[in-house]
């Protein structure tokens, strides 16, 4: 089940966790994707804390909220470009995509194959998306503090594995949210510094989201019947007779 918009919001844009978090993870997103000049970038789920650096340079962003969550207008201050949105039909073209990140979404989905599925069409050919998933190993999915408390948590195992199955080619993955889902003061003014480290160290230690960058591969098409025709090629004497010896007379 998805989380309600509501307390999205809350935790995000009102608490000092929250805020933390949002920058840690958005920092980790940035240092991949630097520019989106010229591109459409969409979030889905509750993505838009992420997407703010990408609102003065792409060509449009777009961010998409599912129906049992609910939306909220975002960004506040600018024009409007939250969209309340069905899991797998989402109001956007094929191909249409060229980065998409979901977070709060996988998790928490009825239906993840169908959400996979509507990602991939939604994509364009090499396009990417990051999908950031509460780890299973990590504090964070322990804590029903934070959203990431909620759903499904994942190893890095089982994400790639259904991110390969629904035709994704899996580039990187990485951790972050290594501080603790704590709102003490000590730990939120330490947290860069625990970001800085658990980098270094081993993502199943410590890291309380998982955050993996596929991109879409397009099967090259086939035609029909041409495999079989090149696994049998024709043979310049096919349908002669086999040379007979010549008799004497």
């Amino acid at each position: 089940m998805h989380l309600d918009v509501r307390d999205l919001k809350a935790f995000y844009y009102r608490s000092a966790l929250g805020r933390a978090a949002q920058r840690a993870v958005r920092e980790q997103l940035r240092a991949w994707w630097p520019d989106a000049k010229g591109q459409t970038v969409v979030g889905f789920g509750f993505a838009v804390p992420l997407l703010r650096p990408f609102l003065g340079e792409a060509r449009r962003v777009i961010g998409l909220m599912p129906a049992p969550q609910g939306v909220m207008p975002w960004p506040a201050g600018m024009p409007n470009v939250s969209v309340l949105s069905e899991e797998a039909l989402w109001p956007v073209d094929t191909g249409a995509v060229d980065k998409l990140v979901m977070m709060h979404g996988l998790e928490g989905s009825t239906g993840p194959d169908a959400l996979l599925a509507e990602t991939y069409r939604a994509l364009g050919p090499g396009g990417r998306g990051v999908f950031i998933v509460p780890n299973r190993a990590g504090l964070w999915s322990r804590s029903d503090t934070t959203p990431f408390g909620f759903g499904r948590p994942f190893s890095i195992g089982q994400l790639e594995a259904q991110l390969r199955l629904h035709g994704f080619s899996v580039e990187r993955h990485t951790a972050a949210l290594f501080q603790p889902p704590s709102d003490k003061r000590f730990w939120l003014k330490t947290g860069p510094v625990w970001e800085r480290t658990g980098r270094r160290l081993s993502m199943a230690l410590a890291g309380g989201v998982l955050m993996v960058e596929a991109t879409k591969q397009v099967p090259a098409p086939r035609r029909p019947g041409l495999g079989e025709r090149v696994k049998r090629p024709l043979s310049v004497l096919e349908g002669l007779g086999l040379p007979e010896p010549s008799r004497k007379t």
